[in-house]
């Protein structure tokens, strides 16, 4: 059966896991604000910088199986501590390099690592959810938002100022590590519960329920990932836009999915879990309709606050419902969702460039809006699973 935890533990874990979202978030911003400095430095062309960071996102694909497995072997507290420290530590070494071999490599690492620590403290935040009786990924998946705009901010204030990659990365890590380090220790152990779960999932024995989810996910990671790189230029290319206007829009996009993650439990307590996750694609399907209907940047802004809206929740509320699938053990079920779902926010992108050479950008864009309205379709599966912070009867063995 899981483990009982007090609720000042309960307590202590949800605000641990709120700083080790927060610390992602940095993280990932840090290098995000500084690649055009790596790039700079190494002499890079668009297209083979383009090639270095596919590496990060084919060592997270890599990583995710083996995230599950030791989360169901060692559990999420003690795999949440350990990568969160290496992933700390892992943004020094794009500072490091000296040629896109080397980035690649130090990419690859990075990619791995934030996978990772991405697995296994949303495999956290689910044994806190339970004990806590009541939603509260949308605030964690919110905590990572804040922490990607408060390091995006702060990194573009050092570029500014001159300050070299390899010394602002030494002092991200450090101070996110002083995070790390104070809340580890507040975390929950969890290992115990799932001993009577699958620690390994072979294909034919995957249930219904984490196909659909991990479908879900697949679907919104890949909207979110073409809306990410494909909003600035279709405003630009598209309707016209100014520079400004144009990288406007996908802050429009961002700041309202930030926002929302902060309102997405309070509407999933009213709404339930199904009924939140469908209407959120719908209404995102509904918001990137409007914005591409549009006639002027002005009238798509309004559509794509909209999109950002009803995208907010949806991811949180997948990854935590892939922590709670019967028989499956949270970290495989987790990490079965995650790997899939980054599968669909790397090939996103690419498949609307291509689309777009044959139908124009405005109608390839469209994908997304067919993805978010599929997804609205497999959200019917999660009546199967318990709502969130409700325990799992297990089977009985043997």
């Amino acid at each position: 059966m899981p483990m009982a935890h007090s609720q000042p533990a309960v307590r202590k874990a949800w605000w641990g896991v709120v700083v080790l979202f927060l610390v992602h978030g940095l993280v990932v911003s840090t290098w995000i604000s500084r690649i055009p400095a790596v790039q700079s430095k190494l002499h890079l062309s668009n297209a083979l910088l383009g090639l270095t960071l596919l590496s990060s996102a084919i060592g997270a694909v890599l990583t995710i199986p083996a995230v599950g497995y030791l989360i169901s072997r060692y559990g999420s507290k003690r795999v949440c501590t350990f990568s969160s420290i290496a992933f700390c530590l892992a943004v020094v070494l794009m500072s490091l390099a000296f040629d896109a071999l080397s980035l690649a490599a130090a990419l690859f690492v990075f990619g791995a690592l934030a996978a990772a620590m991405d697995v296994s403290m949303n495999a956290q935040g689910v044994e806190v959810e339970k004990g806590m009786g009541r939603p509260t990924m949308s605030r964690f998946h919110g905590m990572f938002s804040l922490g990607a705009m408060a390091g995006a901010a702060a990194g573009g204030a050092v570029a500014a100022r001159g300050a070299p990659a390899p010394l602002h990365f030494a002092a991200s890590a450090a101070a996110n590590l002083a995070g790390v380090l104070l809340a580890a220790p507040f975390l929950i152990r969890d290992v115990s519960g799932n001993v009577e779960r699958q620690h390994r999932l072979p294909f034919r024995q995957i249930p219904k329920v984490l196909v659909a989810l991990s479908a879900i996910g697949f679907c919104i990671l890949l909207a979110e990932g073409a809306i990410a790189d494909w909003t600035a230029v279709y405003l630009r290319q598209v309707l016209n836009a100014g520079a400004g206007t144009a990288a406007a829009g996908y802050s429009v996009f961002s700041g309202a999915m930030a926002g929302f993650r902060f309102l997405g439990d309070f509407i999933t307590e009213r709404l339930g879990p199904l009924r939140t996750v469908r209407s959120g694609c719908l209404v995102a399907a509904a918001g990137l309709l409007s914005a591409l209907a549009a006639p002027s940047p002005a009238w798509s802004m309004p559509g794509l606050a909209a999109t950002g809206a009803g995208l907010s929740v949806i991811i949180p509320l997948v990854f935590g419902s892939g922590g709670r699938v019967p028989s499956v053990s949270p970290g495989p079920g987790i990490a079965t969702v995650t790997g899939i779902g980054y599968v669909g926010f790397i090939v996103g992108p690419p498949s609307i460039g291509f689309v777009s050479q044959i139908v124009t950008l405005r109608y390839a864009l469209g994908i997304v809006v067919a993805c978010c309205v599929l997804a609205s379709l497999l959200a019917g599966f999660m009546r199967e699973l318990q709502a969130p912070g409700t325990e799992v009867v297990e089977p009985a063995l043997g």
